[in-house]
């Protein structure tokens, strides 16, 4: 973004308003494209946990594979049409990221789903969000990146009120598999995002990702998938917990490195529970907001942090 005031200034006076007036426009112009993809990592996590609240809403018609079934095929169609994807110029590893990256989005909804149909919203994403917590500490060589982990980290485990032992032990396993799932999906979702141009390499393990759960869906769920009102909410869970979110993440994360995504997902328990909330009803504690308090707080962080960073590394 362009200074009013360099347009008009004398060259000959660097040091007075006019070059202050500069300076403070290139800030301002920086910060805003550091600021770019946290925005749509936090907007991406709005539309996939409201997204999931529907997708709560439609279990009891299509069973928690069915809602999954739905989800990634009508996703996929939809980024398909959009998108339409070149098969032709790519190498066994192009191929071989996409396969992983399909892999790991259609397991991670295959799990989560299998959690929320079992536990809280809430809860179910505050233990899926430790996959990524995790992979920020292994990944990051920052003392800084460790301490807000470490603060992000406390505000999950007392989100799940110190711990989980209440909860149905099946659904707290399906949502902690479903973490690392959410771990290997950042990893190769950066990569794909790398190799195919737009959300080409997207739109592609989508795709892969709905023929693989495409049988689990099947078999619990039957000609329920062709219900006109179901296949209606599935769209919706669809775009909002698939292809908005999914498409955002991935721009972001060709800009933002991984250990600072992983961070910023620590904001999802927040998002779900009051999501939860809003949606489904789910009550929450003084425990709970001082819970999402925390973090927001390591979130914000780990963005200065690596704000701060990047702006002693610019010329």
């Amino acid at each position: 973004m362009d200074s009013p005031v360099e347009e008009v200034a004398p060259a000959a006076t660097p040091a007075g308003p006019a070059a202050l007036g500069e300076g403070a426009g290139a800030s301002r112009s920086v910060a805003g494209r550091r600021l770019g993809p946290v925005a749509l990592v936090v907007a991406g996590g709005l539309s996939v946990q409201f997204g999931s609240a529907v997708a709560v809403l439609l279990m009891p018609r299509a069973g928690a594979l069915g809602v999954v079934t739905l989800r990634l095929v009508l996703a996929a169609a939809v980024l398909l049409i959009v998108c339409r994807p070149k098969v032709r110029g790519y190498g066994r590893a192009d191929w071989g990221t996409v396969v992983a990256f399909g892999t790991a989005m259609a397991g991670m909804n295959v799990l989560f789903y299998q959690a929320a149909d079992r536990i809280p919203l809430g809860a179910a994403v505050t233990l899926e969000v430790l996959g990524p917590l995790i992979l920020s500490v292994a990944a990051s060589r920052r003392l800084m990146n460790l301490l807000w982990a470490g603060l992000a980290l406390g505000g999950v485990v007392l989100l799940g009120g110190g711990g989980f032992d209440r909860l149905d032990p099946l659904g707290a396993a399906f949502a902690l598999a479903a973490g690392a799932m959410w771990a290997t999906y950042i990893v190769f979702s950066a990569r794909t995002g790398r190799r195919f141009p737009q959300a080409d390499g997207l739109a592609l393990a989508m795709a892969f990702g709905a023929v693989l759960s495409l049988p689990f869906g099947i078999v619990e769920a039957g000609d329920k998938l062709l219900v006109p009102s179901t296949i209606g909410l599935g769209l919706a869970v669809a775009l909002m917990s698939s292809v908005l979110p999914y498409t955002l993440e991935l721009l972001a994360l060709r800009r933002l490195p991984a250990p600072t995504f992983a961070i910023l997902m620590s904001l999802e328990p927040a998002i779900a529970a009051t999501a939860g909330f809003l949606v489904l009803d789910q009550a929450l504690s003084g425990t709970d907001a001082l819970a999402i308090a925390l973090v927001i707080a390591a979130s914000m962080g780990a963005v200065r942090t690596q704000s701060r960073r990047a702006r002693r590394e610019s010329p």
